[in-house]
């Protein structure tokens, strides 16, 4: 059994009604995670966003649910919906998102901007609302709609937390706290990852991590006329630039320390062409690119397994430079950047960042001040094999709401708690799929939730979580 088209349309309805209202309300907080707000105790916005979300899902509770929010010490705090069984299945299914967002960025067109929601036909703007301020309505609308239909379901935990986008950092301390209330999942949905169009259920088999920190190199105490230094002593941004080419081939953006780099399962390569076929220039041409710009590699496949089973550098960040106005001619002290290197799954993220520290810092040239500060190593995640019956809910659900088959394929982000997760619960299942398509814009300006998509993903969740109790009660 699945539930009911009548219900299936109660779903949108609430969209309408409710969630999105409350979706542009969450829009307007700046909820920055701590990584990027280290005021946020002070400031408060953490605790509005976790009282809209709150204040929307208790009214909704099924009969016999909970929902605390839970605090330690002075971590960022986590909101627990805990809901019953019902009609005699057996087990828990935990469903994950989180609330923190990432800052604002520059770029927003005319008319949008962060804080400020705007709705244009089936597109929601703002930060945070797909990535993942979605999650909590579209996990308890799914088991509100089993509900109303009567049909069985596990009992089923919603996790939301407010670390993600400081690489989940507090979230051990909490899984460890709520273990003996979390019990042993035997399937886990995550709702914060992404699709590669709007047109399917696309189930994320795979997870990059994430190593960042900041590389420093300094020659100078202080800034000198660039006349006069100039050809006496190397100038910092050259001296970044030799560090930065032990790192990284610039010519073709392939990482050159071996400590990054993993053997490619032949499944996820064999996964890499079937997505490929089915999207063919639609993996790069989603981009917001400039005229005339082409993609890094020429095969779809190869772009493919490039953002999900190779590792890749991004600068996202710097220091030490005046801005175009200010900027005198003066041989700067210093130039700072900060790092963000993606690794593949299966690479242990403890060595790759020591690895990275070791290469950056080893025989700087010239005798430069380097200095490589880690800010943070995350692994990244492999699937466990998709079980027969899971893989035929997911194909039936994407056949029903969306109207074609499912399909499977990496992500290039990285969530920490589905490796923490796949740690402690190894017997578990895993969903990972969510809303951010083509041109969404996570962390990036114009940001949007892709309403119909949102829709459906929820339907979609409500009936595999209809299925995942068949295999319990017999039904």
């Amino acid at each position: 059994m699945t539930v009911s088209d009548q219900t299936a349309a109660r779903i949108d309805e609430e969209y309408e009604r409710s969630i999105l209202p409350a979706l542009a309300e969450y829009a307007r907080i700046p909820n920055k995670s701590p990584l990027f707000d280290r005021e946020w105790r002070a400031s408060g916005h953490m605790e509005r966003a976790v009282t809209l979300l709150s204040e929307w899902a208790r009214p909704r509770l099924p009969a016999g649910a909970t929902l605390e929010v839970v605090r330690l010490a002075e971590l960022t705090p986590v909101i627990l919906i805990d809901v019953p069984a019902s009609g005699g299945a057996s087990g828990e299914v935990l469903f994950y998102g989180h609330l923190d967002k990432q800052p604002e960025m520059t770029g927003w067109r005319d008319g949008l901007g962060p804080w400020t929601p705007v709705r244009e036909g089936d597109k929601l703007f703002g930060r945070g609302v797909a990535d993942d301020g979605y999650a909590l309505f579209a996990a308890l609308s799914a088991v509100n709609a089993v509900r109303a239909d009567g049909l069985p379901h596990a009992r089923s935990l919603i996790l939301i937390e407010a670390c993600e986008e400081s690489g989940s950092r507090d979230l051990p301390a909490y899984v460890e706290h709520l273990a003996p209330r979390l019990g042993t999942p035997s399937l886990v949905v995550c709702l914060d990852s992404g699709c590669a169009n709007y047109d399917a259920l696309w189930v994320t088999t795979s997870l990059r991590g994430l190593v960042i920190g900041t590389l420093e190199v300094s020659l100078l105490t202080e800034g000198v006329h660039s006349g006069d230094g100039t050809g006496v002593i190397a100038a910092s941004e050259r001296v970044m630039r030799v560090l930065l080419d032990r790192l990284e081939d610039s010519r073709t953006g392939a990482i050159l320390l071996p400590e990054l780099s993993t053997p490619i399962p032949d499944a996820r390569k064999q996964q890499a062409a079937r997505t490929a076929a089915a999207l063919g220039d639609g993996v790069w041409s989603r981009f917001p690119l400039q005229p005339g710009v082409t993609p890094a590699a020429a095969e779809p496949a190869e772009i493919i397994l490039n953002r999900t089973w190779r590792p890749g550098l991004a600068l996202t960040a710097a220091e030490g430079w005046p801005s175009l106005e200010a900027g005198g001619n003066v041989l700067r002290p210093f130039t700072k950047l900060t790092l963000s290197i993606r690794i593949p799954p299966r690479v242990d993220p403890e060595r790759a960042a020591a690895a990275v520290q070791t290469l950056l810092e080893r025989d700087p040239p010239y005798g430069a001040k380097v200095v490589f500060r880690r800010i943070g190593a995350n692994a990244g995640w492999d699937a466990p094999p998709v079980s027969a019956w899971l893989e035929a809910a997911l194909d039936a659900a994407s056949r029903r709401h969306f109207g074609s088959p499912a399909f499977y394929v990496g992500e290039g982000g990285t969530i920490p708690f589905m490796h923490m997760l796949g740690q402690r619960f190894p017997q578990a299942e895993f969903c990972i799929t969510g809303v951010l398509g083509p041109n969404s814009n996570a962390h990036g300006p114009n940001e949007f939730l892709h309403i119909p998509t949102a829709k459906k993903l929820t339907r979609s969740m409500a009936d595999v979580l209809a299925a995942h109790a068949r295999r319990t009660t017999g039904g």
